[in-house]
């Protein structure tokens, strides 16, 4: 079973969708001592990856420097119109918007990693980017451009990074059966929300799950017997419904 886990903020006030950094390191060095880390398509023992969604400047100045001193992998998922080349503000001013402030200030406050950031990031060989859609919507929402939301973004992030771009996930979890159709003609790992497990990189339905890593209540809480119980229970429902 391949296990991907997702996470948001780090020292957010947006409680639910965020960890404090004492936390996320004590948690990603729990995950140093049992496991590697790989990036989507990559199988190895006791293998897990780890999702950052939105791309957010916490993510650069929080986790990325405890990728390099951990010596660990992450997939960060990037939505595109909001990322600035290079921005000459503090960390202090870029980390200082609440959650609710990012998405109407992301031109003047650089609340998002930029392009220079991603680049770095991406040639440092412990962060892959995926395609978070363009404008960060709700992809079943009457009038969204699929082309501009699946395609373009990628399209973007290729030519700004010089990388290719196999992995989309879906903004809010949100799909139905065009959109995953689409997405899978471009990317070949679509990851969604769903606190399961999957059986390979194939996923279940054309769809990799992803575990719920925010707001953790200790550094194992994740790996704890019930807990894992409960992702297995899950899997197992999913698998017979796909």
């Amino acid at each position: 079973m391949i296990t991907v886990v997702m996470y948001h903020h780090i020292n957010s006030d947006d409680l639910p969708l965020s960890n404090t950094l004492e936390m996320m390191e004590a948690h990603l060095a729990l995950i140093a001592q049992r496991y590697t880390t790989v990036f989507p398509g990559e199988n190895v023992p006791h293998g897990i990856c780890l999702t950052f969604d939105d791309g957010y400047f916490d993510f650069y100045h929080y986790v990325f420097p405890l990728l390099q001193k951990y010596h660990l992998k992450a997939l960060l998922a990037v939505p595109t119109a909001y990322i600035l080349e290079a921005t000459t503000l503090s960390a202090q001013q870029r980390l200082s918007l609440t959650h609710a402030q990012i998405y109407e200030n992301a031109m003047t406050h650089a609340p998002f990693c930029t392009y220079e950031e991603l680049r770095e990031m991406v040639h440092s060989g412990y962060v892959q980017i995926a395609s978070h859609s363009m404008n960060h919507v709700n992809l079943t929402q009457e009038g969204v451009n699929l082309d501009e939301e699946l395609i373009t973004s990628k399209a973007v992030l290729e030519e700004k990074l010089g990388v290719r771009i196999d992995s989309f996930v879906l903004p809010y979890g949100k799909y139905h059966a065009s959109v995953i159709t689409h997405a899978k003609r471009h990317y070949p790992y679509v990851f969604r929300i769903g606190n399961a497990l999957n059986p390979s990189w194939e996923g279940m339905g054309g769809m990799l799950y992803r575990i719920k890593g925010d707001a953790l209540t200790s550094p194992d809480a994740l790996f704890r017997p019930l807990k894992q119980l409960g992702f297995w229970g899950k899997t197992y429902l999913k698998r017979i419904k796909h």
